[in-house]
């Protein structure tokens, strides 16, 4: 199923190109080279992280990349028009010899865009150069192949004047690292292939674009789901296939449902269910824009609305809704960031405050009701983990926030265990342009880690990671050139002692 998948994607890009009547107007093509040397037990976190899942976490590597796009913005004299892109890495020390990051064709209709294959999608209501990353929709991993349908920049509500304006997406896909998690946990562990994605996010803009202050408001979702999950027992595997049929896709879709063959006794929603509700305030002067946001990143619906119903009790055979009684859970776990762009300012011309708290996760009690404990307790949420479905990742990469450190990480041959989802980090970034061929940028977080309510550390577990890198752009020498040097450390025992760099050489036209 997953090559005709693949091969109707490239047909439809095909077919496309040969329909656009300009489709070679606007082309834009680059090849990169690039080689990092660290020393420690791995490159360091600001070298490789929020990079589309690009860099290897090995201590020496590299990559060749070339690549060709077409924005299906080039002509936007026209309702329509057809963008596209290929982008292929040859990697050195890596999960893979060689990979395809992105192959996509874009389908523009006035301000909606269909897109068919697979391209790296931006953050939403987030600095995309200097945060540390929604805990949704990250740019930590690298993409996969999909369906999706868009609407990338707000359209104003018709009779609102402007004052409402609306932004989002639908999307289905599929994973393709079926055969990095089997060869990752050397028969060892448990595993999931052939798994599906369903991801949706709809965001609200009040205030119109013009005025000084605005405010966002959004929901990110996503649903995984219809893989077979292979449980590691002591003399094989377990092999246990998930429904995929319209019915599983609609569940996906709404919520709800369930699946029998892997909930067991305790009907859960169909699939692996999270997502995160994203708050953004803007102030916009003539010199500088501000803004304050959120991200409150939910596995259920008890971090999701913090309202449990909790007044069952056990009649004739049946567990039955019987008095009004509900569980209200605190507001503990966020990311709350705060960011400046200075208009007129090179040296420092963007600025990132952010702090991230997961400990609470509804608390370290869970109870599935039974007849004897009839009380509802939805606790031990276990950020990005997922017994049945493989956990918030792809090719071993957070598709989310890089702070849950990504299972590639992991010795045990665990892949599907975020060993450490319980934490407070702080995190700083600042960028500038202090000449008109130089730009840079630096980060630098601090975090604490618990491990998991499952799992906990002996003892919490610090780490510093700090990188900077710099960009020059060397016309002069050839055109289009540009020379991109990295630097990185860590310091402490989340991600051990680690001290490395790199060096990037691209040529765009």
């Amino acid at each position: 199923m997953k090559k005709v998948f693949l091969l109707s994607l490239l047909a439809t890009t095909i077919n496309a190109f040969a329909q656009s009547r300009d489709w070679d107007k606007g082309i834009s093509y680059s090849i990169e080279m690039s080689g990092a040397v660290s020393n420690g037990k791995h490159a360091p976190f600001w070298l490789t992280a929020n990079r589309y899942g690009l860099p290897s976490i090995e201590r020496n590597s590299g990559y060749i990349r070339g690549s060709i796009f077409r924005n299906a913005e080039a002509d936007s004299t026209r309702h329509w028009d057809i963008g596209y892109g290929a982008d292929i890495v040859i990697p050195c020390n890596h999960t893979s010899n060689f990979f395809i990051q992105q192959t996509y064709a874009d389908i523009r209709w006035m301000k909606g865009i269909l897109t068919i294959g697979q391209k790296q999608q931006p953050m939403q209501l987030k600095n995309k150069e200097l945060s540390s990353g929604s805990q949704t929709f990250g740019i930590n991993s690298r993409p996969y192949p999909e369906i999706r349908l868009a609407l990338p920049c707000y359209w104003n509500i018709p009779y609102t004047k402007g004052t409402l304006a609306f932004k989002g997406h639908i999307a289905w896909g599929m994973f393709t690292d079926d055969k990095f998690q089997k060869n990752f946990v050397k028969g060892k562990s448990h595993y999931d292939q052939d798994v599906l994605m369903h991801t949706k996010a709809g965001y609200l803009r009040i205030g119109k674009q013009e005025k000084p202050f605005t405010a966002e408001l959004g929901l990110e979702m996503a649903t995984q789901f219809g893989g077979t999950h292979y449980e590691y027992i002591s003399n094989g595997y377990k092999k246990t296939k998930s429904a995929r049929n319209l019915k599983s896709f609609w569940h996906a879709f709404i919520g709800g449902g369930s699946d029998p063959a892997m909930d067991g006794a305790t009907q859960n929603n169909e699939g692996n269910m999270l997502g995160s509700w994203v708050v953004r305030l803007n102030y916009n002067t003539k010199h500088a824009q501000f803004g304050l946001y959120a991200d409150h990143f939910f596995e259920d619906h008890s971090a999701m609305f913090h309202l449990d119903y909790d007044g069952y009790a056990f009649e004739n055979g049946q567990m039955i809704k019987k008095e009004k009684r509900y569980l209200v859970y605190p507001l503990k776990d966020i990311m709350l960031g705060a960011d400046v762009h200075l208009k007129n300012f090179r040296w420092i011309s963007d600025a990132v405050i952010e702090y991230l708290y997961t400990k609470y996760q509804s608390g370290p009690v869970y109870s599935e009701r039974t007849p004897q404990i009839p009380d509802h307790i939805g606790g031990v949420d276990n950020y990005y983990n997922n017994g049945i479905a493989p956990g918030w990742q792809h090719w071993g990469q957070t598709l989310g926030n890089p702070f849950y450190i990504s299972p590639i990480y992991n010795t045990t041959g665990r892949l599907l265990d975020f060993q450490c989802n319980r934490f407070t980090a702080w995190h700083i970034g600042v960028a500038g342009q202090p000449t008109k061929n130089l730009n840079y940028r630096l980060r630098v977080s601090w975090q604490e880690g618990l491990g998991t309510y499952d799992h906990p550390f002996f003892e919490s577990r610090t780490n510093m990671s700090l990188g900077i890198e710099a960009n020059h752009q060397c016309d002069k020498l050839y055109k289009g050139l540009n020379i991109k040097a990295a630097f990185g450390i860590d310091r402490g025992e989340l991600f051990g002692n680690n001290t490395g760099g790199t060096i990037s050489l691209r040529i765009e036209r």
